[in-house]
């Protein structure tokens, strides 16, 4: 687990040619003496070298090797081949004329002489594109650096050549940028052996120049001749102190100099930053403990743990089935109807509605009823109204229940189809399981809905049996003619409110605002809409008498359902228009809203020209005496009709939940485990998935990595002295517009 980021950020692609930071941790918690590790392993040469980001992950390990995370498999102990797969998995992404990529190389470093650390290469700021490199180099490499630099926890080395103006130094403008308080900004000065004669860089280091609150250190590298001749790094840390000491400018501040001191810089860093690191490891540590609990003594190959998971996922499977049907208080769906409420509201919803639109078909029946007393009279004139003809339109008219009854068992079945669905995601960590339990469960209800359609097509069929024109909700023939259709037309309880919610009204013209939502207010008595649903202030109030609902296609540019109320005596809805488009976000709030209409008596329209057609309705000879037969049989085929709708819609529920839906939760609970048992072995049922495989090793990993990295941290706490961090300095130079900014 690293301790801390270190992150080199060069002020330029030419800085390049002088060698990068060596690297040496020491400090090992282990036995407390200070190892050093030199290793040379990182690419060099002129121009842009670094072209990918290079992750270093540093661990301590007894042996020492590296890896790259794209070779896993293999283990460098050689560290020039570590820097020619460095080279070449660069040119790999980049190709081998100058091109760069947001794509990092990872490399772990394993060694005795390491505290865990990551430290971060990225490619210097370039100015001018070369070989394959993109017009708009500049910016990719800008928005490459700042994704590593803006961690709070991130060490930025400002890394400025001594004979380059320090006032246009880009790497000191963007660290100002992601650390304006210049807490965690240290400016590195290098080439300090390569100023001209007579010139130094004394005001810079000694801090008086351009100002930074950690202040400037200068490191002498090797030069490109001594890395062609080989020189060992601890010579070049050798010749390094010596040039510092010896330099009448910067003797006097030798111990503040050099890559040693830089080094003792990170390690203050680190002794910083483990407060904030300690508080988020013991958060992310308590956020897996739960998850981790299951997995701390995980077999695999554990029958016992097998048959124990199958049996845990069997029950979680009914548990959440019948939770999702019954409603539970725990994980509710806040955004959409699901399960359960979903079923309610095609019993008392969908299917009432289906019902009543195939119940209001005024002309057609009338015709039918006329044709029906006409061809039971034959040639003789009857003088009273026929029982049969009242007969045989009433049971035309219960056979029409059958379509819609079916088309209600189809919706349920569907929903239920989801539910299992949603009730498997559970079981996604064995696909084998998953798709069985689905397999058996959908089996299960398509048996269930063929007897449940038997069952609904059973109790129209008793219905068709017997008329029962005893039945005490009938009217009766005596009722029957001295009642009209309009003054049995039932309404709601008056100022009773059926419905709230927005509607869309779709077609104001473009002119007058184009299509607005409203808050509508539905009651027995109006339609009402308000700017919102505080209802202050009301727009408009529509009486709901002569209104009918008719379907409306969709727009061709819209994505919203539509539905229209007309008033049928061809008057204009709302001012001059001829009637209202109301548009939903679905055809199920359509829906939902036709059916809310129903209930206040608005009803489809079923011929729009029943009025304007009349020559039509009239091909055949209707006298008085007929007229009030009709009437008559209307009214008693209105009320019969009434009586078995009423009766239907109360027992279609019953028996879906009785054969279908309760019928299923009781084989999920009892039968369910058995089946699963009988259609595959065990093992290949628990076949883990192996996204869940790689789920389970990395969260133990994590978990015990985070474990790890407290006992270091909790150990290096007790044990080291951090150093104040130095007070603010005059910065202004840093600032936008000030004089040296570019």
């Amino acid at each position: 687990m690293e301790a801390t980021v270190l992150f080199q950020l060069s002020s330029s692609g030419f800085a390049e040619n002088q060698e990068k930071l060596k690297w040496r941790v020491g400090g090992d918690k282990r036995d407390r003496k200070e190892h050093e590790s030199h290793r040379d392993f990182l690419p060099r040469g002129s121009g842009i070298v670094t072209r990918r980001p290079l992750i270093l992950q540093l661990i301590f390990s007894k042996t020492e090797y590296a890896e790259f995370l794209h070779c896993k498999s293999k283990k460098f102990t050689d560290f020039d081949e570590v820097r020619q797969e460095i080279e070449a998995e660069t040119d790999r992404a980049t190709g081998t004329n100058k091109g760069i990529s947001p794509i990092p190389i990872n490399l772990r470093v394993y060694s005795p002489h390491v505290l865990n650390l990551t430290l971060i290469d990225l490619p210097g700021i370039t100015k001018v594109p070369v070989g394959d490199q993109p017009q708009d180099i500049e910016y990719q490499i800008k928005d490459m650096i700042m994704q590593f630099i803006s961690r709070e926890s991130t060490l930025i080395l400002a890394v400025t050549p001594a004979n380059m103006d320090l006032a246009n130094s880009d790497a000191l403008k963007m660290a100002k940028e992601v650390d304006p308080q210049g807490l965690r900004t240290i400016g590195v000065i290098t080439k300090l052996d390569l100023m001209d004669e007579g010139t130094d860089a004394r005001d810079i280091l000694e801090n008086k120049l351009l100002p930074l609150r950690r202040g400037y250190i200068g490191v002498v590298n090797r030069s490109q001749k001594d890395i062609d001749g080989k020189k060992d790094i601890r010579a070049a840390l050798a010749a390094e102190r010596k040039f510092f000491l010896s330099h009448p400018a910067y003797r006097h501040m030798a111990d503040r100099m050099g890559t040693p001191h830089l080094q003792k810089q990170l390690t203050n860093h680190i002794r910083e930053t483990l407060p904030s690191l300690r508080s988020k490891l013991q958060s992310q540590l308590l956020s897996l403990e739960k998850e981790v609990e299951e997995y701390k003594n995980f077999r695999p190959d554990d029958p016992t743990r097998k048959t124990k998971a199958l049996l845990q996922m069997v029950q979680q499977f009914a548990v959440d089935f019948e939770k999702r049907i019954e409603g539970s208080g725990d994980q509710v769906d806040t955004l959409e109807l699901s399960g359960g409420a979903r079923i309610n509201r095609i019993f008392h919803e969908r299917f009432p509605f289906e019902l009543v639109k195939m119940e209001f078909d005024e002309k057609d029946l009338r015709r039918e009823i006329s044709y029906a007393i006409k061809n039971i009279h034959g040639v003789r004139t009857g003088l009273f109204t026929p029982d049969m003809a009242f007969e045989a339109i009433v049971k035309k008219q219960i056979i029409k229940l059958k379509e819609p009854s079916l088309k209600c068992v189809d919706l349920v079945v569907s929903e239920l189809a989801m539910v299992i669905k949603k009730c498997s995601e559970k079981l996604g960590s064995y696909p084998r399981l998953r798709e069985e339990t689905e397999r058996i469960v959908t089996t299960y209800i398509r048996e269930r809905e063929g007897k449940t359609k038997d069952q609904i097509l059973l109790l129209i069929d008793i219905e068709l049996s017997y008329i029962n024109t005893n039945h005490e909700d009938f009217i009766g023939f005596a009722n029957a003619q001295q009642r009209s259709t309009q003054a049995n037309k039932k309404r709601a309880i008056p100022n009773q409110v059926i419905r709230r919610g927005w509607l869309t009204i779709n077609n104001i013209s473009i002119m007058k605002g184009g299509s607005k939502e409203y808050w509508f207010v539905l009651t027995a008595e109006s339609l009402s809409w308000y700017k919102d649903e505080e209802e202050k202030e009301k727009k408009y109030m529509l009486p709901l008498d002569n209104l009918k609902i008719r379907d409306v296609e969709k727009g061709f540019m819209s994505n919203k359902h539509v539905f229209a109320i007309f008033n049928t005596e061809q008057r204009n809805v709302y001012k001059d228009l001829r009637q209202i488009e109301l548009a939903c976000d679905s055809q199920e709030d359509v829906d939902s809203w036709k059916a809310s209409f129903l209930r206040a008596g608005v009803y489809p329209e079923k011929d729009q020209a029943e009025n304007e057609d009349g020559a039509q309705e009239n091909t055949f000879s209707m006298d008085p005496q007929l007229e009030r037969q009709v009437e008559t049989i209307r009214n008693l085929v209105d009320s019969y009709v009434g009586i078995i709708n009423k009766s239907i819609r109360d027992l279609m529920p019953k028996t879906i939940m009785h054969l279908m839906i309760n019928n299923t939760k009781d084989f999920i609970h009892s039968e369910l485990l058995a089946y699963l048992y009988s259609s595959a072995d065990q093992n290949s049922l628990m076949e883990e998935s192996a996204d869940q495989a790689q789920r389970r090793d990395d969260m133990l990993r994590m978990y015990h990595a985070l474990k790890e990295a407290l006992h270091i941290i909790g150990d290096i706490s007790t044990s080291t002295v951090s150093t104040p961090v130095p007070p603010p300095v005059d910065d202004t130079w840093l600032q936008p517009g000030s004089s040296g900014h570019r």
